[in-house]
């Protein structure tokens, strides 16, 4: 893996940052958590490589409050072209 930033998806829509910190934290330090509204995904930065892939290989495809999760690297976010309509 070559990031420290993951996707993570597929949890409840009243699943809160702190509760993904609590998640991943078991794996290394967790630098930034950030739930998309009430989407059921987000995104959580690691201190490191090294705890990023730990919680990767843990939590992709485990159970968490009855969803299966899927954790993985995070892609770059894609530049926005501005719509002017």
């Amino acid at each position: 893996m070559e990031g420290n930033k993951l996707y993570v998806g597929n949890f409840k829509y009243s699943t809160t940052e702190e509760q993904l910190e609590e998640l991943f934290s078991e794996y290394g330090q967790v630098v930034k958590v950030n739930v998309i509204g009430n989407k059921g995904f987000g995104f959580v930065e690691m201190s490191d490589n090294a705890g990023a892939e730990k919680a990767k290989e843990a939590l992709d495809g485990s159970d968490h409050d009855g969803r299966t999760l899927r954790v993985d690297e995070a892609r770059p976010q894609k530049p926005r072209e501005d719509n002017k309509y």
